[in-house]
């Protein structure tokens, strides 16, 4: 089943245009191989106002959120997860406005470990700890904490009622697939966070990159079964005798841009971890060290089919 990918969105940087009826859009300028065109700010309500995910400590895009509700008050500042896309700017948005931040809590991967995508906010500190199923209101929106790990432990979705919007961060994004990459990143919290956004009846999902899914369920489906099919596809790879991730990661991902190559090792290896507890795959170490330095993993391990 392939992903009916959509990979078009109409923007200017620093100009909000909505989404929704209580959602609008500000795009940062920090295109890249992780943010696609960029880190997608959320304006959620009309006068008193809640931001989603301010983005990268950048002065022009917190200047360009500002200037987009320059006549409202932001009372909440809602941080989906702690990559460096998406919470830094939460600190200069807050001393601007007063807001108070919600998150699910800091960044879980401790300093020095392998960088990945953007990389962590270790700053970061929520004021308000929010846990699966919390409500968070405001003048005249709702939205409900949806917690989703699996891309970071920490990462949450919002469910915005009125709209019935899911604001789904990096957990689906409709551009492409979502990095999984060890010690924090887990497949199988993955899956289950995927199938977890089957059981809601969103309309609409809005990822903190790229354009918005209007056909959810279909979409989530999809990106669960290319998933699957990766790890038949890895199951093959073990099969024909490759052992190693690099050696996969060659076979698996031609003609992707190199620059993602070292995030797809780190898929694999998410991947690979997760057959192991299923236990069709065993490898020659007593553990795996997912917490390996530089790009592609290489971990030294080598990986067969259980016998």
């Amino acid at each position: 089943m392939a992903i009916p990918f959509v990979r078009e969105l109409t923007f200017s940087y620093g100009e909000a245009a909505p989404v929704t009826p209580q959602i609008r859009r500000v795009v940062a300028n920090n295109p890249g191989p992780f943010t696609y065109f960029g880190t997608g700010s959320y304006i959620i309500g009309k006068g008193k106002v809640a931001i989603v995910d301010p983005g990268p400590d950048d002065k022009t895009h917190i200047d360009a959120l500002l200037n987009a509700v320059r006549h409202e008050t932001v009372t909440h500042i809602l941080i989906t997860h702690t990559h460096r896309d998406h919470s830094p700017g939460a600190k200069a948005l807050k001393a601007a406005t007063g807001a108070t931040t919600y998150g699910y809590g800091p960044h879980p991967v401790r300093e020095g470990s392998p960088q990945v995508e953007e990389g962590g906010d270790h700053d970061f500190k929520p004021d308000v700890i929010l846990r699966d199923g919390d409500v968070v209101t405001g003048e005249g929106w709702t939205a409900d904490a949806v917690y989703t790990p699996g891309h970071l432990s920490n990462h949450i979705c919002f469910g915005v009622r009125e709209d019935k919007a899911l604001l789904s961060g990096d957990h689906v994004m409709g551009w492409s697939t979502t990095v999984i990459s060890p010690p924090d990143g887990d497949m199988k919290s993955y899956m289950a966070s995927l199938d977890k956004l089957l059981t809601r009846d969103d309309r609409l999902l809005i990822p903190t990159h790229g354009a918005e899914i209007k056909d959810p369920k279909s979409f989530v489906r999809a990106y669960a079964e290319h998933r699957r099919d990766r790890e038949r596809q890895i199951l093959k790879c073990l099969a024909d005798g490759i052992e190693r991730i690099p050696e996969m990661v060659k076979r698996l991902y031609v003609g992707v841009d190199p620059r993602l190559h070292g995030a797809a090792g780190r898929s694999v290896l998410a991947h690979l971890i997760h057959l192991i507890e299923l236990g069709q795959v065993e490898t020659d170490q007593a553990e795996v060290d997912p917490a390996n330095v530089g790009g592609l993993p290489d971990t030294g391990a080598r990986f067969k089919l259980t016998s």
